[in-house]
């Protein structure tokens, strides 16, 4: 993980599950999110295996130009991320393993930004796990988006993260709140990504070698060949 907030988002989860396997959205207290509330979202799992945005923060609305609220989490994604993202997300359910994502969000002018996504498992009043809270946010410079919306967006790594003997929880500070936050958190050690050991067809199975050069450079290849996708 590269973003100081997913370091939080994952050292409070690992908190409030005061030892099960995953917390229940019961145990969720907004007030200790506010400062990455416009980044969360809450996913829900649906019956016909489809993972559909319950709740959405105002920023990750902005980002893609719409209210995400029930719409498909994979409707923007491009085609060869969707069946990989489909069984990454489900490995992380039955593991009970809080998942990572870096990924490419590409506008319709191919203006692109360097996104990460942790998404971790909770109940909802019952013992398995059946929903998402996730937290999103932009690695680096926002503002090729300069006010534009997302079309659509590319997985290039995914890593599970699995956690040592103590997690910080402590709240980003306001000044390191915001999306070109990037630094390490101070208890970063006592959280460890590894790649799946189930063979998944992903682009990259270990975040911390994202080459981001080379994956904005294959992708504005693909632009020419790919239409612009909405959310629909």
């Amino acid at each position: 993980m590269k973003h100081r907030n997913s370091h939080f988002a994952v050292g409070y989860w690992s908190r409030i599950r005061a030892g099960r396997a995953v917390p229940d959205q019961a145990d969720i207290d907004p007030k200790a999110l506010k400062r990455v509330l416009p980044s969360v979202f809450l996913l829900d799992v649906r019956a016909d295996s489809t993972f559909t945005y319950r709740l959405a923060g105002t920023a990750l609305c902005q980002r893609f130009g719409v209210e995400l609220r029930n719409h498909n989490f994979l409707a923007h994604w491009d085609r060869e991320s969707r069946a990989s993202l489909a069984t990454l997300l489900r490995q992380s359910l039955r593991t009970r393993t809080p998942l990572c994502l870096t990924s490419i969000g590409a506008t319709e002018d191919c203006r692109m930004i360097e996104i990460e996504t942790v998404l971790m498992p909770i109940s909802f009043g019952g013992r398995e796990p059946e929903r998402f809270l996730a937290v999103a946010h932009v690695l680096g410079d926002p503002s090729p988006l300069a006010g534009r919306a997302i079309a659509f967006e590319r997985l290039v790594a995914s890593s599970f993260i699995q956690e040592g003997e103590a997690v910080d929880a402590t709240p980003p500070s306001a000044s390191n709140g915001g999306d070109a936050a990037r630094n390490a958190h101070p208890r970063a050690p006592h959280l460890r990504l590894v790649s799946s050991r189930e063979p998944v067809n992903v682009i990259a199975t270990e975040t911390s070698h994202f080459d981001a050069g080379e994956a904005l450079r294959e992708l504005f290849a693909r632009l020419g060949a790919l239409p612009a996708r909405r959310i629909d």
